[in-house]
């Protein structure tokens, strides 16, 4: 479906129901926009949310909820007026644009021209899961998961399973002359287990998720035993695994998800807003050498599917691939609309929002370092004594000095060449700038996460995705109870 398709339908959809019509956004917006080269955007959203919960066998949890508001933003150089209603009456709005003004008198009526986008949307289907898949197959779904995993393995003490399902209809318009639609479905899978043997307890975490339409998760979810398995899988290594050693050591990290790495300890450094601050690790240094010239790193909206893909961003452009690390060389940064304009930069399609009730910001969709050309067998076999993570859990890093801490879900001993016993309790620590400079491989096996990315700024939540391929990072810092 193209755009003008798309558009029509949300605009058909959604707004005409609340007795918003096209005559009608033009006098907004024309309302809104500040004088002398302001810029200013309206965002409607509308969404459902659904969730199912299994615990001890039985689903105890489902929840159903329906939120729809307008946003409202003008921007003259660093001000912003931000206000959002939830009703979408001609005073309601007409209130929140008034309000928005606030920021200076500087207003006159706009004349806005709308412009012929040319964007093309094909990147994930606009069909409604929620309705689409039936509450009984929803609850029958975890309950399969569940009785499966206990026939799988009998240690199966514990298995905690959730679906999350979401249907947003959003619409934008702005005085650049924009006026598009976009719905977007989202869904994860979410299984958690534990294993109990001779007096011990370990879990075992698989999610996945994405941007699909019906057909598309009803395949996913059919590979429910695949899952299963690899829960399993997890949990029995963490049930015999040893104490992680200490100290700097060689840390090859497997492909997908440890991206979260890159996703936290980079990508936040290189958003727009943080480095027109100066509060970014790699403000001042655009066009030098950031990183080892084998580290490609690039932010890329249009990946079909991927949890973090977008159509549009939340300001109406179009999702991009945006390079950011060439090579080794810093050569861009993500930009929302403001921080672009402020910047004398280009807009990057980045500019994302929680919902209508927040103002946009710059931040990742999918943030991946390219594969090069090692095998990964290879990779491991250069290392003489080290650490294999190929799974990560939480972590935390400071934007300003880059430093992070990110603890495995999945890690091992590396022994002359050699992959040996699992180890628990590895905590990688680090800076974000430095880590880059020590990476001495990277493997031909780029793999991207299984969709279950969440990335927090500033208090609001948007739905990411990770990837990349093994890597081999010469020293990095690991934190454990084990001698090193």
């Amino acid at each position: 479906m193209n755009e003008q398709g798309l558009t029509k339908q949300v605009f058909d959809q959604f707004l005409m129901p609340h007795g918003i019509t096209e005559d009608k956004l033009f006098e907004y917006i024309g309302k809104l926009t500040p004088a002398n080269n302001g810029f200013a955007d309206i965002y409607f959203q509308s969404q459902r949310t659904e969730s199912w919960a299994l615990e001890d066998g039985i689903v105890k949890n489902a929840s159903f909820s329906e939120d729809q508001g307008i946003g409202f933003r003008a921007l003259q150089g660093e001000s912003t007026g931000f206000s959002f209603t939830n009703q979408f009456s001609d005073t309601a709005i007409n209130e929140c644009i008034a309000s928005a003004k606030s920021i200076n008198n500087k207003f006159n009526k706009s004349k806005i021209n709308r412009i012929n986008s040319n964007l093309m949307m094909e990147r994930y289907t606009p069909e409604n899961i929620i309705t689409m898949m039936k509450d009984r197959s929803k609850v029958e779904l975890l309950s399969n998961i569940d009785q499966l995993a206990r026939s799988i393995d009998p240690r199966v003490t514990e298995v905690q399973a959730s679906l999350y399902l979401n249907y947003e209809y959003i619409y934008i318009c702005n005085s650049k002359g924009i006026f598009c639609g976009d719905i977007r479905p989202l869904v994860r899978l979410n299984l958690n287990l534990i294993l109990s043997e001779s007096g011990r307890r370990e879990q075992g975490y698989v999610g996945v998720g994405g941007r699909y339409n019906l057909a598309q998760f009803e395949t996913e979810i059919a590979k429910h035993e695949d899952i299963v398995r690899e829960a399993i899988r997890i949990a029995d290594i963490n049930l015999h695994a040893i104490e992680a050693p200490s100290g700097e050591q060689t840390v090859v990290l497997g492909p997908g998800w440890p991206g979260i790495l890159l996703h936290e300890a980079i990508g936040h450094g290189l958003e727009g807003d943080f480095i027109r601050k100066k509060t970014s690790a790699f403000s001042g240094l655009l066009g030098t050498n950031v990183a080892s010239k084998l580290v490609t790193v690039i932010d890329d909206g249009t990946i079909p599917g991927e949890r973090g893909s977008l159509n549009i961003d939340d300001e109406g452009f179009q999702g991009s691939q945006t390079v950011l690390i060439e090579n080794g060389k810093l050569v861009n940064f993500m930009q929302d609309q403001l921080n672009a304009s402020l910047m004398q930069s280009n807009q990057t399609g980045n500019g994302r929002r929680e919902s209508y009730a927040h103002p946009p910001m710059p931040r990742m969709t999918n943030t991946c370092m390219l594969g090069r050309g090692s095998d990964p067998k290879e990779i491991i076999s250069s290392v003489k004594k080290g650490v294999y993570a190929p799974g990560f859990s939480g972590g935390q890093v400071d934007i300003t000095s880059g430093k992070f801490v990110f603890s495995a879900s999945e890690a091992y001993i590396i022994q002359e060449g050699e992959i040996k016993a699992p180890i628990k309790g590895a905590m990688f620590i680090g800076d974000g700038p430095n880590v880059l400079k020590q990476v001495s491989m990277v493997g031909n096996d780029f793999k991207l996460a299984p969709g279950i990315g969440i990335c927090g700024k500033d208090g609001q939540s948007v739905p990411v995705g990770v990837g990349q391929p093994t890597i081999k990072i010469d020293k990095l810092t690991v934190g454990g109870t084990g001698l090193g």
